[in-house]
């Protein structure tokens, strides 16, 4: 058999080649959307390629963005990474503190910032101390404004780059392509390096059936940023499929994500709970109807979903509404709630329970859960640790110490408690840190908010743990 690189170049390459008439749509601000081919993404990534190496540019150096969901990050996304460079997506919604600590414990050298977003880094410019150049993103930028030292016009700098770049030819599939810290409630975040390997086999994990079927005929809105988790590996999985792209850009409502869906014709989405029940309250509350019909699957993860979201949209507007899990650590997904065919004849309440959990593990993932007793038996109650290993699955933390709590024989130690179901299915039930231990017992707060949630009158809810005398804990 051909020993062929699993390297990023050859998703480029096959937009490049097979779908150059496909279209990415690029909303940058509030009044303007960008329009785009693969060809012409093609050609601008290619530049921006060149442009980047012109500044200094090498294999192994750290390039970091701070930027929305738009065809220039698009671009970013695969002129570093299929350079040889490696891409570190930084999360806008941190602290300036750990903003900072990531920009530096990464050793960032470039730095690409959306304009909109200047005042957040210029606030911290004088803490960072690795980045020397700074790349400023946006249509109509005004370096006279910027306080920035070394900052350059995106624009620019692809306008005038020379256009017979060809990427290098000689990756290496484990070398590391990207990069991504967690966002962490408590300490500071922690380091995932991603390879090209596991990025591409993550993204080609993404097009089949068994997780979300992405194909040339969809029409992807990613909803989830691209600043965190490679948002959930859409962007690389949609360029090797050639799948047309819907990226929101910045400051984004409900309102505006379904204009986005009706015009567009979008099929797949995919974001986290709070945004689909602002979606949904939107829609239940508009004055005209809101065509949604292309929609043939709504993806929902990063916490748990209530019964009530999932089943309003499958039951009142007749989509399809996925819960999948992973995390940064796990590039991210690992598992995804799909009817399975012995599902075929449940009742609509039997489904509704499949499909809030966390479903059943992606191919070439090995999932365990785990208690004092060794793994815990399929039967839907008995709760333990789950434990994680496969192919896109971090081995340790970037430069830090925390990797030997976490990786443990081969094995990430999530931290949730779940349960396995009689059809393999993974629910999760609490985070370790989160259950409340009462009277002896562990509650789990997931499934008081869950309970909470099935009530008409509640929009949003969290249980946590408060001390009594007696108790010990309640929640």
């Amino acid at each position: 058999m051909m020993n062929t690189q699993l390297v990023l170049t050859e998703f480029f390459k096959r937009a490049e080649t097979h779908f150059s008439q496909k279209q990415i749509i690029s909303r940058t601000s509030e009044t303007k959307i960008h329009r785009l081919t693969y060809k012409d993404f093609s050609l601008r990534t290619k530049k921006l390629a060149a442009a980047l190496e012109k500044l200094g540019m090498q294999r192994g150096m750290k390039i970091g963005t701070f930027a929305w969901n738009h065809h220039r990050h698009l671009e970013v996304y695969f002129a570093v990474p299929c350079s040889g460079a490696v891409l570190h997506t930084i999360n806008i919604r941190l602290s300036p503190e750990h903003i900072i600590y990531i920009i530096n414990h990464a050793e960032d050298e470039i730095l690409f910032v959306d304009a909109d977003l200047l005042p957040l880094i210029e606030a911290v410019q004088s803490e960072l101390k690795t980045v020397k150049i700074y790349i400023i993103m946006g249509d109509d930028v005004d370096l006279s404004q910027c306080k920035l030292p070394n900052a350059y016009s995106y624009e620019k700098l692809v306008a005038e780059a020379r256009d017979d770049f060809e990427f290098p030819q000689d990756l290496d599939e484990n070398s590391p392509a990207g990069m991504c810290y967690t966002s962490a409630t408590t300490g500071l975040p922690k380091g995932v390096v991603y390879t090209h390997r596991g990025i591409v086999l993550h993204s080609m994990i993404l097009g089949m059936v068994e997780s979300f079927g992405l194909n040339e005929r969809d029409v992807t809105l990613p909803i989830v940023p691209m600043f965190h988790v490679n948002a959930w590996g859409f962007p690389f999985a949609a360029v090797n499929y050639g799948t047309t792209q819907v990226l929101p850009g910045p400051s984004f409502t409900p309102k505006l994500l379904l204009e986005l869906i009706e015009s567009e014709k979008v099929t797949i989405t995919a974001g986290v709970p709070t945004i689909w029940l602002g979606v949904l309250q939107v829609l239940e509350n508009s004055e005209r109807p809101i065509d949604i019909s292309s929609l043939r699957t709504v993806i929902s993860g990063g916490s748990a979903s209530p019964k009530g979201l999932i089943k309003a949209f499958e039951q009142k507007y007749n989509v399809p509404f996925i819960v999948g899990y992973g995390m940064t650590e796990t590039s991210p997904i690992v598992s995804a709630s799909n009817y399975t065919s012995e599902m075929d004849d449940w009742s609509h309440e039997e489904k509704l329970e499949a499909r809030s959990t966390q479903g059943a593990p992606m191919s070439l993932i090995d999932t365990r859960i785990i208690n004092e007793d060794g793994d815990v038996p399929a039967d839907g109650k008995t709760m333990g640790e789950l434990i994680i290993r496969g192919p896109w699955v971090a081995s340790e933390y970037y430069n830090d110490e925390r990797t030997k709590e976490a990786f443990r024989d081969g094995w990430l130690y999530t931290g949730d408690i779940a349960v396995r179901t009689p059809q393999g299915f993974i629910k999760i039930t609490d985070h370790t840190k989160d259950l409340i231990k009462s009277g002896g017992k562990w509650i789990s707060s997931v499934d008081l908010e869950n309970a909470l949630m099935t009530h008409d009158a509640v929009f949003e809810e969290a249980v946590i743990a408060m001390p009594h005398p007696k108790w010990q804990e309640r929640p």
